[in-house]
Formats: structure tokens, C-alpha cells, sequence
């Protein structure tokens, strides 16, 4: 696109060992290390860092990391007052190099398979060693320690050691930043992680299929990361360790969900894949923002896990989600966005280098998020939200325990022709507990934790489809956002739990009535197709792909859970 820049010469690490100040120990004396001293460094010195060598940036100022990440690795300030970064090859998650090692405190807990491989001990310890060993190679090392977790009673101190100011930028952000008394008094951390990135994994090390790695070691408390430059590895590996710790170490239910809180304190948790509008719908304006990604129903309530949101940036603007547009300004950091030459103004439109262009920013950013960022109220509401192209769904629907987990479970939504090369019908995508790649236990112990809770605490769960009614893709038309809009201010002010319900069949759904203004044609799929045998074959098709795909969960469930399912 004429005026933007791609800089190709920007999109790896360049210069990092070979500027002019080497070492660059003059620039800040003996505060460089922001308050690293003592029993702090000997930590470092045990881990195997040359003190001698390397110049440690503790929590250093965001400014400082601006200057540092515009000198050395080509970052760029954007008229916003955003920085500009560049995450290299790697623009997305690697699943497929995810490891959790295989030893004995762990091993019987973990959900072994596609999601979770299991490394060696042995294989960690190179790995490991490999990512120090470059670290004491740069002459500044960056270390963030933050919090993951507002509830102080289930929170963890996180270490984040890495050799890129844009990845400890990344981490302030996304992390819950410490006061200066938590800061001088962080002592040694629950989980560290070591981040070498710009260095390969060595692909002849035992069990390593590529020159990229993303390991955990609960057993070591240590998370070691190679070959990917990525800032999500972090943001998400964290969350990983957090599905883990929390369940099994303090008994409380993590979740990949957005959470608000309307003006009485009732509580909402909304479930969805991407293009199902879980930002969208849970931003609204009447409620407080507790966080968009990643939560932890507790026994005394609701809180996120971070410290600020990771935003899609494809085509954002201040029309359509003004909050987000408004949050890139100074401290924010965007990632992988191309920018105009002349004047710094980011494209968003721009998909030249990857569409994962992203965006990290703290949450106080948000104007209506609620600091700190948890409720002492129990969930009113759980929301799970679906995008159905083959037009099935109804638009809402009253779910009970059974369904709840089922649901829960299954995590379906569908991809549309033309999201992807080769998508010529309306596919279907199941990922377990709606965020299948981050699961570390076996899906069926959270929907299991999920049921009792909502039990317990006598909360509402409904599924939410905002994709096609009317037909299938092509056919039907997506469900107006203003109709969903209207559904979900009918669950919060409680008129669509007294509402009267009807059975949807084969799925066997308790469907509405009425809801509000949304018209009754558009809550009875059956009565919105005007092909009413092409929507009989339509949902029996839809059916068996559910069936099919929950039968990899039907072992470990009970028996009234796998009947919750369509009957084909």
C-alpha cells in the first residue's frame, strides 16, 4: 500500500549485541538493576546468570523501555504514542511446540495428547541451560515481576526474564503491576519464565520436531521459551500454568472467558471463540469491565487473572470500538501493525505482515474497568456464545446443568466460507471449555468444577448464538447485533429468566417466546427458514457432528451429560 511501511529490516531483533555503548553500564549506574539487590541477584546467580556480564533492567520505567526498544530493536513510536514492535517469523501462537514436562508432581493431573506433549526432564534441562546461556550473551536483560491474579489469596508472583524491552513492556502490561512496597518485598517467585526467543531450539535435541519450543516445568516452577519472538507465548503460557495451579493447588475454577458487573453487582461471565463478539458483547457501556480474557471464579467471587487486554487490531477504529481505539496511547504497545512512513499513523486495515496484528495495554486504560479487577459476588449469569453458520441455532436459549457442561465441553462455534483457503461450506470448530489449546486437566474437571458452581451459587446459563438465521451462510442473514444486544440486556435485567419457554427439538432447547423487541419469528429457527425439510436435514447434519465430536468426552462424563446432547 503506497505510503506504508513493511520494514523488513524491522521485523526480527537486529543490532541487540553490537550498538555503541556495550554494555551500556554508565547509563544508569548502580540503580540499573531497579531494586535487584541482595538475596534478589543471588537467585540470578543460582540460575545460572554471569552477574559480571549482564546488565539486569528490573521493572525498569516505561519510557526507559520505549528508548530502549526504538534504539536496539528497531521499535517505532506511532503518532498515538504507542510503540510499534515486531514479534519476527513467528505472528501467532505455536501450538504444536508446546510441552509440558513429564515428571512426577504433575504427571497424573495433566490432559496427555495433541494439547499438551510431554518433554523429558532431561530435554528441559538443555533447553533450559540453552536459553540462559544466550541471555548472559546480551548486554541488557530485562525482568518483569508482576502478579497473575487480582485476588491476593490465589494470586502468583511471576518472573519474567527476557532479552527484549518490548517483551518486558509486553509483560508490564500484561501482568498486574506491583506498588513499590510489593515490588521491594517480591522475594522469589511462584513461576519464571525464561524467554530466549531470537535463539533456536536445537532441532536434534530429543523430542524437538522444530527450532521453536514453548516448555513448562511445574515440578521447577519455570516456563523456557526458543525460537519465537511471539509476545502471546508469555501472555498465554501463564494462563496455562494458571489453568493448572488453580484448580489443583487452591481448588478454584480458571476459565477463558470476558467478565462484567452491572450496577447492583450482578456478575456476568461470557464464553466464545474468536468472531463469536465476546468483546463486543461484554464491553458494554451500563456495566464495569472486570476483564476480557482470562478469569478465576473463586468461592468468594469473580477476578482476572491480568493486568491488561490483548486486543485484534484488524480493522479497528473509533467508530466501532471506541474503548480499544481509545486505549492505544503511551504505555500501549502495538504489535506487528504496519504505520504510515510520513506520519507514524498505524494502519489497521493492513494485514501485509500477519492478520493477528495485536494490541497489549493495561486494563486502567479501559474507561470503565473496574480496578481492582474481581468481584466479591458470585456469578449471576454465564453466557456462552456461539457463531452457527449453518443457521441451526436459535438465537438464545435457557440451558440446564447437564447442557452446561455439555456445551461447555463441546466449545462449538463454526468458521464461515472465505476465512480461510479451502472453506466453501460452513465448517464446524469445536475447542474444549472454549479455549481448548490453553487446557492443561482433562477438559471434564473444570466442566465438572463449572457445574457445581453454578449450582451452588444458583446461576443462569444460556447459550448466545449471534450467527445466521433464516438459512444457512448464503442463504440466511446473520443475527442483527441490535437483536443480541436486546437479548443479553433481557438475561441482565432478569426479564428472559421469567420469560415463557418452548422446546427446540433435536437439541432439545428451552427457547423464549418472547424477548423485548427482537421479533418472534427470529427465536424459533424453525419458524425463521422458510425451507422448513432443508432446515430438518440442516439440523439433523449439524447433530451428528456434535455427536461425533463429543465422543472423544463421553467416557469421563456422566451418563445424563452425554444425553444433554442433540438426539440424531
Amino acid at each position: 500500500m503506497p505510503g506504508t511501511l513493511k520494514p523488513e529490516s524491522r521485523t526480527g531483533t537486529p543490532h541487540r549485541a553490537s550498538y555503541e555503548e556495550s554494555g551500556s553500564h554508565h547509563d544508569h549506574g548502580p540503580e540499573a538493576t531497579y531494586g535487584l539487590l541482595g538475596k534478589d541477584l543471588d537467585l540470578f546467580s543460582e540460575a545460572g546468570f554471569d552477574m559480571e556480564k549482564i546488565h539486569l533492567k528490573r521493572n525498569a520505567p516505561v519510557a526507559q523501555l520505549y528508548e530502549d526498544a526504538i534504539k536496539y530493536e528497531g521499535a517505532v513510536l506511532a503518532s498515538s504514542g504507542a510503540l510499534i514492535n515486531f514479534s519476527g517469523k513467528k505472528t501467532g501462537r505455536s501450538p504444536k511446540d508446546k510441552r509440558i514436562v513429564y515428571e512426577e508432581t504433575s504427571k497424573d493431573d495433566i490432559w496427555w495428547g495433541t494439547v499438551n506433549i510431554k518433554m523429558d526432564e532431561h530435554t528441559f534441562e538443555i533447553n533450559r541451560e540453552r536459553a540462559i546461556d544466550y541471555l548472559n550473551t546480551r548486554d541488557n536483560v530485562y525482568v518483569f515481576d508482576g502478579f497473575a491474579g487480582w485476588d491476593p489469596k490465589y494470586r502468583i508472583k511471576v518472573r519474567v526474564i527476557c532479552a527484549r524491552a518490548y517483551h518486558a513492556l509486553f509483560m508490564h502490561n500484561m501482568l498486574i503491576r506491583p506498588t513499590a512496597k510489593e515490588l521491594e518485598e517480591f522475594g522469589e517467585p511462584d513461576f519464571t519464565i525464561y524467554n530466549a526467543g531470537a535463539f533456536p531450539a536445537n532441532r536434534f535435541t530429543a523430542g524437538m520436531t522444530s527450532a521453536t519450543s514453548v516448555e513448562v516445568n511445574f515440578k521447577r516452577k519455570e516456563m523456557v521459551i526458543l525460537g519465537t519472538e511471539y509476545a502471546g507465548e508469555m501472555k498465554k503460557g501463564i494462563f496455562s500454568v494458571m489453568h493448572y495451579l488453580q484448580p489443583v493447588k487452591f481448588g478454584q475454577l480458571s476459565l477463558h472467558s470476558s467478565a462484567n458487573e452491572g450496577k447492583d453487582g450482578d456478575v456476568t461471565l461470557f464464553f466464545g471463540l474468536s468472531g463469536t463478539g465476546k468483546t463486543t458483547l461484554s464491553a458494554d457501556p451500563a456495566r464495569m469491565l472486570i476483564g476480557d480474557d482470562e478469569h478465576v471464579w473463586s468461592d468468594t467471587g469473580v477476578f482476572n487473572i491480568e493486568g491488561g487486554c490483548y486486543a485484534k487490531c484488524v480493522g479497528l477504529n473509533a467508530e466501532k470500538e471506541p474503548e480499544i481505539f481509545g486505549a492505544i496511547r503511551f504505555g500501549s504497545i502495538l504489535e506487528n501493525v504496519t504505520y504510515s512512513y510520513d506520519t507514524r499513523e498505524p494502519n489497521y486495515e493492513d494485514t501485509g505482515i500477519t492478520e493477528n496484528t495485536r494490541c497489549a495495554y493495561p486494563i486502567e486504560y479501559i474507561a470503565n474497568a473496574k480496578i481492582p479487577c474481581l468481584s466479591n459476588n458470585q456469578p449471576t449469569n454465564v453466557i456462552y456464545l456461539t457463531c452457527d453458520a449453518f443457521g441451526v441455532l436459535p438465537p438464545v436459549s435457557l440451558l440446564n446443568s447437564e447442557q452446561a457442561q455439555y456445551w461447555f465441553l463441546s466449545g462449538y462455534t463454526s468458521k464461515t466460507p472465505g476465512t480461510e483457503d479451502g472453506i466453501a461450506e460452513p465448517t464446524p470448530t469445536f475447542s474444549t471449555c472454549f479455549g481448548q489449546p490453553f487446557i492443561v486437566l482433562h477438559p471434564s474437571r473444570y466442566a465438572t468444577m463449572l457445574a457445581q458452581r453454578m449450582t451452588a451459587s444458583g446461576t443462569k446459563c444460556w447459550l448466545v448464538n449471534t450467527g445466521w438465521a433464516g438459512g444457512a451462510y448464503g442463504v440466511g442473514k446473520r443475527c442483527p447485533l441490535k437483536h443480541t444486544r436486546a437479548i443479553i440486556d433481557a438475561i441482565h435485567d432478569g426479564s428472559l429468566a421469567k420469560a415463557e419457554f418452548t422446546n427446540f427439538p433435536t437439541f432439545n432447547l428451552k427457547i423464549p417466546k418472547a424477548v423485548g423487541s427482537v421479533p418472534a419469528e427470529l427465536l424459533d429457527p424453525v419458524q425463521a427458514w422458510a425451507d422448513k425439510d432443508a432446515f430438518k436435514l440442516q439440523s439433523k447434519k449439524l447433530a451428528g457432528m456434535f455427536s461425533k465430536a463429543f465422543e472423544r468426552y463421553a467416557a469421563d462424563c456422566s451418563p445424563e451429560v452425554v444425553a444433554a446432547g442433540p438426539q440424531v
